[in-house]
């Protein structure tokens, strides 16, 4: 683990928790919008925040998150994007 994802999960656990990692598809509905959500994520507390990079084939991810990649895919989302949101 990155050092500061670790610190993260180390801090949760030592107030005996668990650390709160929520997922958001990168474009998804838009990359204005996923800015958004990731950041009201940190604003609401989560730990990390995984910011995922949409994928045509994303077979092992679950129908809701193939749902969005493939709608951020049709707005237009791109690695040069995905980049920038991060």
């Amino acid at each position: 683990m990155g050092s500061r994802i670790g610190a993260a999960v180390a801090r949760a656990a030592s107030e005996g928790r668990a650390a709160v990692v929520p997922y958001v598809v990168a474009g998804y509905p838009d990359r204005r919008a996923s800015v958004e959500a990731a950041l009201g994520a940190v604003r609401g507390g989560a730990d990390v925040v995984e910011l995922g990079l949409p994928f045509s084939d994303p077979l092992a991810d679950g129908p809701v998150i193939q749902g969005a990649a493939a709608a951020a895919l049709r707005a237009g989302a791109t690695v040069d994007g995905f980049l920038r949101a991060a």
